[in-house]
């Protein structure tokens, strides 16, 4: 691990921040990051690396060119981590009536951004939002190396680093310090980040610039914020990405799915007997196997030997019933609800049973959001509140309506409309405000048919 302190005590920070970034590519966390990126692609880097080979008589190994070679992803990956996000931020975040300016003043896009970073955390463990002022830039895990505090374990700088094209393209790089941030570039333009040259000298995260015809833009005052404006999210209290426990799942179902194409396709499981072909030497017999690998006959001495084709049942019912164990144990695993699971018409008590274990991990993955919201709030001034979450779930509708509606002697109507789950979070302002300018116009007529 590179520390804050190690950037502290390094003589030469150009060298420091190339063979950073060079150690940072290197680490076990930063290569799980780009499987990850590939599997969230719907890509199985374990399949598509994975090639058949064919044996000969010597027993040396090459690549089978005959035999299909299906190389079939399933998009688990992405799902899941979509289904565990989106349960808790797809309405986005509130707050209390009371705080109501905490996230008018965090801005328009926090929920977006919010979304998109928890996201990237979940793919990757950890992700990175920079607050730059006019809103919200997400650093993901594989373009920006952390540099933590040794002794209170906070992110006191970080390296956000980019290329077109490693190999082609110059490489950039952003070093973001308490006290503003230095940009670098790749030397003379070379691809990579081999060595460094200044691009931009260090300035202010926070610039109040003035415009006049004369002079145009002059920045007339600089300021920064009381902590580094980048705010870490982590997947959960691991810190590692959801990749490491769902992988060796999803291998196993890709490869037993991708199996069991090949089959159906190239008629694995017919094979030949050869009758009196024991005057065949070892040259004959290859080119026997090679006609029929290729061409799909043979020829051969009616009268000294013979042929006989043999078929087998593809093992369909023990391939799927592993497949479905295999799907079954990913989602147990990863505490999601599998909607095949919640029998039609189930009440409500069956479909809160049902999310149990998701309101589980739910409870741990809003918690990382929480502390993340909180350092945002103290970073931009706020008091730094708890925001709150309205999960995403499926529900027996009409069944929670009518307990809603028959519980509106002791509540009020517009508590019972945050009950009724037919109405989202951004709907009940608007229904609020409608109400108010449907009862000015009946107070209005009212008052009309008094004076009449």
């Amino acid at each position: 691990m590179i520390t804050y302190q190690d950037y502290l005590a390094a003589p030469d920070k150009n060298k420091f921040i190339v063979s950073s970034i060079a150690s940072y590519k290197r680490s076990k966390a930063y290569q799980i990051a780009l499987d990850a990126n590939e599997y969230e692609a719907q890509r199985n880097v374990t399949i598509n690396s994975f090639v058949k080979k064919v044996y000969d008589i010597t027993g040396v190994a090459a690549p089978d060119p005959v035999s299909a070679n299906n190389k079939i992803a399933s998009n688990f990956f992405h799902r899941l981590n979509t289904d565990r996000c989106s349960y808790s931020l797809g309405n986005g975040i509130t707050f209390p009536k009371s705080a109501v300016d905490n996230k008018k003043f965090m801005g328009d896009d926090i929920d977006t951004k919010i979304s998109d970073a928890a996201y990237h955390a979940l793919i990757h463990g950890a992700s990175y939002l920079y607050c730059n002022g006019t809103g919200y830039t997400v650093f993901q895990m594989t373009e920006f190396l952390p540099l933590f505090d040794e002794e209170t374990g906070i992110v006191r700088a970080g390296i956000r680093f980019w290329s077109l094209d490693w190999r082609r393209r110059p490489g950039y790089c952003v070093l973001y310090e308490e006290d503003g941030f230095t940009k670098y570039r790749s030397k003379d333009g070379k691809p990579g980040l081999s060595q460094l040259e200044l691009m931009q000298e260090k300035q202010s995260y926070k610039q109040t610039v003035r415009y006049t015809d004369a002079d145009g833009e002059e920045v007339i005052a600089e300021d920064n914020y009381s902590a580094l404006p980048i705010v870490p999210i982590y997947a959960s209290r691991s810190r590692q990405s959801t990749l490491v426990g769902m992988r060796a799942n999803i291998d196993a179902f890709d490869l037993i799915h991708s199996g069991f194409a090949n089959d159906l396709q190239d008629c694995a499981q017919v094979y030949w007997l050869i009758s009196n072909a024991m005057g065949m030497d070892d040259d004959d017999v290859a080119k026997l196997r090679d006609r029929m690998l290729y061409q799909h006959y043979a020829v051969v001495d009616k009268d000294n030997s013979d042929i006989h084709a043999y078929t087998q049942d593809i093992p369909y019912e023990a391939r799927m019933n592993c497949l479905k164990s295999i799907r079954s144990q990913l989602y147990e695993d990863f505490a999601v609800l599998d909607v095949h699971t919640v029998a039609a018409g189930a009440t409500n008590d069956h479909i809160d049973a049902a999310y149990q274990p998701m309101d589980e991990e739910a409870d741990l993955f809003e918690y990382e959001i929480i502390k993340a919201v909180k350092q945002i709030e103290r970073i931009l001034g706020l008091e730094p509140l708890v925001p709150q979450f309205k999960r995403n779930r499926i529900s027996n509708q009409l069944e929670q309506t009518e307990m809603v509606m028959s519980a509106l002697e002791i509540i009020d109507p517009e508590t019972a409309r945050t009950k009724l789950p037919w109405i989202t979070v951004d709907e009940l302002e608007q229904i609020k405000n409608n109400m108010a300018r449907n009862e000015g116009r009946r107070l209005t007529t009212d008052d009309e048919m008094r004076t009449e």
